[in-house]
C-alpha cells in the first residue's frame, strides 16, 4: 500500500508594509533675516519647514550662550556648604534679584573658560576644580540661548572686577538657607533654581548610594 503523497505549498507572503517616512530631526530653514542687532544679541525672522513638515515663520533670539557657576565653599561642612550668590538689579525684570554668578559667552569662547572668567570677574573666587553639571534651554519658544551650569570647588578668594554698569552685590550663602528661600519663593531666578535644586538632587542620591 502506497501513501498519496501532498504537494506542500509555502503560504503566500503578506505584502510588506511601506516604511515610515522618517521626519527630519531639524527644520528646514527657508529664509532667514535679521530684523534686530545688538551688543548681546540678534533677532532673526525664520521662513521654516518644521520636522513635522509644516511651514511656518518664526522669529529667534539668537545668542552665543551663557555660563553658571555653582560655586561651592564645603570646608566648614560638606552636608550644608555655603554657596556664592549674588543680589541685582534685572531691568527686564523690574526688581531686586538673588542669583547664581552667570554671563554671557563671547564669540567661540569655550563654555569652562567663560565660567572660570565669570566667576573671577564678578566675585573674585576662582575655583581648583570645574565640572559641568548641565545644559539647558531657558526659553526654547523663541530664545536660542542655551546656558551650562558648572559646579566650582575648592574655592580660592580674590579681587572682583566687575564691568562698569554691573552693580553686584555678592556674599555666600549656606544651601540650606537657599532652599528656604525657594519654598518661600524668595529666589525667582530660574538658572538658580535649577542649579541649586538639581544639586541637591545629585548629593541626596551619592549619600543613598554610600548607604547601600
Amino acid at each position: 500500500m502506497t501513501k498519496k503523497l501532498t504537494k506542500k505549498t509555502e503560504p503566500t507572503p503578506k505584502p510588506a508594509k511601506p516604511a515610515k517616512k522618517k521626519s527630519a530631526a531639524v527644520a528646514t530653514v527657508l529664509s532667514s533675516e535679521i530684523v534686530y542687532q545688538g551688543p548681546l544679541f540678534r533677532v532673526t525672522k525664520d521662513k521654516i519647514v518644521n520636522p513635522a513638515g509644516a511651514e511656518s515663520v518664526r522669529d529667534v533670539v539668537r545668542h552665543n550662550g551663557s555660563i553658571v557657576i555653582l560655586a561651592i565653599d564645603s570646608s566648614k561642612s560638606k552636608k550644608d556648604p555655603w554657596i556664592v550668590m549674588e543680589r541685582q538689579y534685572r531691568h527686564a525684570a523690574g526688581r531686586l534679584l538673588w542669583e547664581l554668578p552667570a554671563g554671557k559667552l563671547e564669540p567661540g569662547e569655550e563654555a569652562l573658560h567663560g565660567a572660570q572668567r565669570e566667576l573671577e570677574e564678578e566675585t573674585g573666587y576662582r575655583a581648583k576644580k570645574w565640572k559641568p553639571l548641565i545644559e539647558y534651554f531657558a526659553s526654547p519658544g523663541f530664545l536660542g540661548e542655551s546656558m551650562t551650569i558648572f559646579l566650582a570647588e575648592g574655592l580660592i578668594a580674590g579681587d572682583a572686577h566687575p564691568e562698569a554698569d554691573e552693580q553686584i552685590e555678592f556674599r555666600l550663602v549656606k544651601l540650606s538657607d537657599i532652599l528656604k528661600k525657594i519654598e518661600k519663593g524668595e529666589i525667582q531666578d530660574g538658572k538658580t533654581l535649577i542649579g541649586t535644586m538639581l544639586y541637591t538632587r545629585l548629593q541626596a542620591r551619592l549619600k543613598d548610594k554610600k548607604k547601600k
